[in-house]
């Protein structure tokens, strides 16, 4: 199968409600795997929290956790279904929210993990 790429989610999206997501990542960095990839062309990743509300956002140390594993997630993916690591989309203009760390997620193989 030919991903094109990722989409992030949060859990509060509406259109979530327990499915419609391949991974669910939750504040403590904890994977959980879909039995089936849903899309053809994207895996989505879901990250536990809202993320459109500033006033209900993880604590910070959960958020680096959830952020490091779902970044480690999408380059292990990445690499395994030969696709660009780079090419990582939000759900929706409101999914995976305003408050969303997009700068705190890193996805750059270069950058490894330690």
């Amino acid at each position: 199968m030919e991903y094109k790429g990722f989409i992030l989610h949060h859990s509060r999206c509406p259109s979530i409600n327990g499915k419609g997501f391949d991974f669910w990542v939750g504040p403590d960095g904890s994977i959980y795997a879909a039995p089936l990839l849903t899309d053809p062309e994207y895996i989505h990743v879901c990250l536990e929290g809202n993320y459109g509300e500033e006033y209900t956002l993880p604590p910070l140390s959960g958020r680096e956790n959830q952020l490091f594993a779902a970044g480690k997630l999408i380059l292990e993916l990445a690499a395994r279904y030969q696709i660009d690591p780079l090419i990582v989309e939000p759900h929706t203009k409101t999914c995976p929210g305003a408050f969303f760390p997009w700068n705190e997620l890193v996805i750059y193989p270069a950058d490894g993990y330690h």
